[in-house]
């Protein structure tokens, strides 16, 4: 998928550099989720059927739309520069502190705020706030033009984190913190499994084999070919498998979601709030300690965006397809996807009106640049 050089060079509008894929982003992004609910409301036993394809816990269908998504974006990054992301304390430091406790507990205050009286969507609400994104992000980050590499480091953090913390901090949040509060408990017994093998498959897969690619290849052909000819010829599979992906998700329980409009509205309004602040919060605190546009959206981005493949098997898994808590999981994609669309223009208007490196719509002359193929 291409995307605008964050060196920019003339007046331009930002928009107006991004492929025409990516400028109608937003009008696909919507008609898939159309076509998704549709088909989950249409077609009886959809969501049952695509649920049976699967292998362990994971969903075939879905796991292969991801691979396809997250593959171009993993291809893209310079892995021999993941060097430099690793020595930025600050950034490193500030993204575990708002994906581990910042995010998670603000979700934690949501759920009981705005759901006080439904256990159940309450429950699946909090469970998406500690399933940290290691997926999609990659896609809004490469759109806002953020550090490709910086992603892919905080990205494989999150997946260790995800693998040894998941299950304690789910019970922290949903019993040990309650209880002390004097609120109701909730059992949830999650699968180390399930958790391990979500992370091995949504990201270690596209993982390898995006470093595989950019190893063999730039040794074979040149960094010149790979990034002037073959990276140009993969970037568009990764919005077709996004959009695949997003036909499933809603597919999967668009039953649900169209028969259900004013639970799934209770549910909407504490994600809605949640993305919308916790991305805020990580631009401003990026700014704040002078990480630079790239490395602020890539920790605004990372901190917004959720695992919500990982919330959505959780959810079905512990307490079943039909349950309360994995419509919360499902209703996650519905308001995350079209809001951190949105939030990627956001993100590009942004650069130019509080990022001085790029003021007047030029670089400073010591100001980073990378060419985004």
């Amino acid at each position: 998928m291409s995307t605008p050089a964050p060196a920019a060079t003339t007046s331009e509008p930002a928009q107006a550099k991004l492929s025409t894929l990516d400028r109608f982003l937003p009008v696909w992004i919507i008609a898939a989720m159309v076509l998704g609910l549709l088909l989950g409301r249409l077609v009886p036993g959809l969501g049952a059927a695509l649920d049976s394809i699967k292998i362990a816990d994971v969903s075939l269908p879905i796991a292969l739309g991801l691979l396809v998504m997250m593959y171009p974006v993993l291809a893209k990054v310079r892995y021999n520069e993941t060097g430099r992301v690793l020595a930025d304390k600050k950034l490193m430091i500030t993204s575990l502190l708002i994906n581990w406790l910042a995010a998670p507990a603000f979700m934690f205050a949501l759920a009981w705020i705005f759901l006080p009286d439904l256990p159940e969507y309450r429950t699946g609400l909090i469970i998406v706030g500690l399933a940290r994104c290691i997926a999609m992000v990659l896609i809004w980050n490469d759109l806002a033009c953020g550090d490709r590499e910086a992603a892919a480091v905080l990205v494989a953090i999150n997946s260790v984190f995800q693998v040894l913390a998941f299950g304690l901090l789910g019970w922290f949040y949903l019993q040990w913190l309650p209880n002390l509060l004097g609120l109701p408990t909730t059992s949830g017994e999650f699968s180390f499994w399930a958790i391990t093998l979500s992370v091995l498959v949504f990201l270690g897969i596209p993982l390898l084999a995006g470093f595989l690619t950019r190893t063999i290849g730039e040794k074979t052909k040149g960094r010149t070919w790979y990034e002037d000819r073959f990276l140009p010829a993969i970037g568009p599979f990764a919005l077709y498998g996004l959009l695949f992906t997003i036909v499933l998700l809603f597919a999967f329980q668009g039953d649900e979601i169209t028969s259900n409009p004013l639970d799934v509205a209770r549910i909407a309004l504490p994600l809605l709030i949640y993305f919308i602040i916790v991305f805020a919060a990580g631009m401003i605190v990026g700014r704040a300690l002078k990480l630079g546009y790239e490395k602020t959206t890539t920790l605004a981005f990372t901190a917004a965006g959720n695992n919500f493949e990982l919330a959505i098997a959780v959810a079905i898994g512990t307490y079943g397809v039909a349950s309360g808590q994995a419509l919360a999981g499902v209703v996650g994609p519905l308001i995350e996807v079209p809001i951190l669309v949105a939030l990627v223009y956001v993100a590009l208007w942004s650069r130019r009106r509080f990022f001085p490196e790029y003021a007047g719509g030029q670089m400073a002359p010591n100001s980073r640049q990378e060419s985004h193929s």
